[in-house]
């Protein structure tokens, strides 16, 4: 069976809605390369069909829309397993398709129930229509696998309130419904029963009445979350801790931030996990990641990609990152090997060569759908 199930729904009036699984329930619909070579031009195709008014992006079962990206094969090729040149080819595709996403001009509705970390999150956050639910769970945690907050990541954590995407990227902190919304990551809260409701109601909307998609499917959907509202009871954690998070990091320096975090004094869950995961986080990271969103902050959405694949495809080149997974996914031993034994000891020439482009000419200006 396919690992992207295409799905066109019929309008009541004649026009298609396409919807695009994720088909890989077993891996919690880890986004591979093959998912992105399908995906990819089946948008490029969408975009300039008329009879394709809107597109439905989810994943398979009821575990996950997309826990993260294949790390596994970009593993098998970092060690030599695999085919050289692996990483760069996956990243420049995944840019490419996030960014193709951010900026399609029709309505995709993204069904971000369950688990959306990683590669999910580049998913989702460049769909016009994001819905979270009761049982959504998002994250960035990049850290724990010595890399970043890429697909975008350098883009929307840089647009949350105050300093809380410096904070959830460096720890990998967990987001509810209630986070992503507050935090402008989700558009709208349903619930998980609601979800054939929602296209029986998309079929029976009167597309052939309106010049704008997008208001056709506000439509629906802001009907949907009223019905939704009396369930909606989830707190924010990220908003509830805001003033903590805006404390620890208003510092000068990577080295104090951290200090302050760990130096929390709380018997709350949410911050303590912030403390464990900022603690057996790469160090070096760390640093990349600071480094990054500061790098990107007035960046355009264009700029943020290309700057990304410069730091992923270094990031490949390195040990750290093949190291992260190999801890935490191959051999699960819980037990990384990190170049440098904290923060504080990171070399600045080290952080400062991972943003060297390592070619005279960015792939992401050099390909089919450019960047």
């Amino acid at each position: 069976m396919s690992c992207v199930l295409f799905n066109e729904i019929s309008t009541q009036d004649g026009h298609k809605i396409v919807e695009m699984t994720l088909n890989a329930e077993r891996s919690l619909n880890a986004l591979t390369f093959d998912m992105m070579e399908l995906i990819f031009p089946q948008l490029l195709e969408i975009q300039d069909d008329d009879s394709v008014v809107a597109v439905i992006l989810d994943g398979a079962g009821e575990k996950a829309f997309c826990a993260g990206g294949d790390i596994i094969n970009l593993y098998k090729s970092m060690t030599g397993e695999g085919g050289s040149g692996f990483g760069e080819r996956f990243f420049t595709l995944e840019y490419q398709l996030d960014y193709l996403i951010h900026t399609f001009r029709k309505p995709i509705i993204c069904w971000g129930a369950g688990i959306v970390m990683g590669g999910g999150m580049g998913l989702m956050n460049g769909c016009s229509h994001r819905i979270v639910t009761e049982t959504s769970h998002l994250a960035m945690p990049e850290v724990t696998i010595g890399l970043y907050p890429d697909v975008g990541g350098s883009w929307f954590l840089n647009r949350m309130p105050g300093r809380t995407g410096l904070f959830l990227g460096l720890t990998g902190n967990p987001m509810n419904a209630a986070d992503a919304l507050w935090l402008g990551l989700a558009d709208r809260f349903l619930t998980n029963d609601m979800r054939s409701r929602m296209v029986n109601d998309l079929q029976a909307a009167p597309w052939q009445h309106s010049e704008n998609a997008h208001a056709v499917v506000n439509g629906v959907l802001r009907k949907l979350e009223k019905d939704a509202q009396p369930q909606f009871t989830q707190t924010s954690p990220v908003l509830t801790h805001f003033d903590t998070i805006q404390a620890v990091t208003d510092h000068d320096s990577v080295v104090e931030i951290v200090a302050a975090i760990q130096l929390l004094s709380t018997e709350d869950k949410w911050l303590n996990r912030a403390k464990k995961s900022i603690s057996h986080g790469s160090p070096l990271a760390i640093h990349l990641i600071a480094e990054q969103l500061q790098r990107c902050k007035h960046m355009s959405l264009q700029e943020v990609f290309q700057a990304e694949l410069i730091l992923s495809v270094q990031c490949c080149n390195n040990d750290e990152f093949p190291e992260g997974i190999r801890a935490l996914l191959v051999d699960k031993d819980g037990q990384p090997k990190w170049t440098f034994a904290s923060v504080a000891e990171v070399d600045c020439k080290v952080v400062e060569a991972f943003f060297a482009p390592p070619w005279e000419t960015n792939p992401l200006l050099a390909t089919v759908g450019v960047v």
